[in-house]
């Protein structure tokens, strides 16, 4: 399949790195298992402010839209992780769509209070 052009001039957008963290499962030492928060990647992308519309949609389904995030299509982004800047700023991922041309990948956000 040949790489479609947009895709380039989207990454080309991308002016910051966030860490992507997830929720695992890690061993306790007491036969257990734990859930903890661990850093999986650095992604390249873009975040932007969602539209008055966006955020009014958002909030009928009960979430808090603050941003949204515009990263390679192919990034390993679920819904539940948290993205996080490295000084303290850090969102909740709400939602992961892409287009119907794989040109990027948009994450609707929620930005916490780290340790939340």
């Amino acid at each position: 399949m040949m790489p479609d052009p947009g895709a380039a001039i989207v990454a080309a957008t991308f002016n910051q790195t966030l860490q992507v963290w997830r929720v695992t499962l890690v061993d306790d030492g007491a036969g257990g298992q734990t859930e903890q928060w661990q850093q999986i990647a650095d992604m390249p992308c873009r975040l932007a402010q969602p539209s008055d519309t966006a955020r009014e949609i958002a909030e009928q389904a009960g979430v808090q839209l603050t941003h949204r995030a515009y990263a390679d299509p192919t990034t390993d982004l679920r819904r539940g992780d948290q993205l996080r800047d490295g000084t303290g700023l850090v969102w909740r991922v709400w939602a992961v769509l892409g287009p119907s041309s794989p040109v990027y990948l948009r994450a609707d956000l929620e930005q916490i209070q780290e340790g939340a």
